[in-house]
């Protein structure tokens, strides 16, 4: 399936300047999402762990670990989790950002599979390896619907990364 037609762009959006790729008619098409849940599913199968951030990470991730019987892990943004947490801070252009998992919910030598709906510069992403790899849980792969080019996250990650949607930055379609 092309997934690539359930993309679009939306021009200047959050601000101006921003090329948006919007996952909406993706997600409002039962076939295509049915399409990338199995097809995530697939590649995700060896996990012990399926781990994702909100928000959108939470729209696939969950429903891949449902579909492989395995357990779903939020990482969520500092204060959005109940119970005892394990933070990890990360920096970011302008200041610094926290992002937390629930405490107890993550064992030594687990083996992950982090799930998102988009990698392009993998700021975040980088900073839940980190997270995890502190855990001592081992990353197995990275798998995101759509990779934007021209940011070089794959060098800056250093890990398996499997995306079903390649966008070059330039395109508009």
């Amino acid at each position: 399936m092309e997934l690539k037609k359930y993309i679009r762009t939306v021009k200047d959006f959050p601000e101006p300047g921003v090329k948006f790729k919007d996952i909406s008619l993706l997600l409002a098409n039962g076939e295509a999402l049915n399409y990338t849940i199995n097809k995530m599913s697939e590649l995700a199968k060896d996990a012990d762990i399926i781990v994702g951030p909100d928000a959108r990470g939470f729209l696939f991730g969950t429903p891949v670990a449902a579909k492989l019987s395995k357990p779903f892990i939020m990482v969520r943004k500092k204060g959005k989790l109940p119970g005892e947490v394990i933070s990890y801070a990360y920096g970011l252009e302008y200041g610094r950002s926290i992002l937390e998992i629930q405490k107890g919910l993550v064992k030594p030598g687990q083996k992950a599979v982090i799930i998102d709906d988009v990698l392009a510069t993998g700021g975040t992403l980088e900073a839940i390896i980190k997270l995890l790899k502190d855990q001592g849980v081992e990353i197995l792969k990275i798998i995101v619907l759509m990779e934007l080019g021209g940011f070089n996250s794959r060098e800056r990650l250093n890990c398996d990364i499997e995306s079903l949607i390649f966008v070059d930055e330039n395109e508009d379609k």
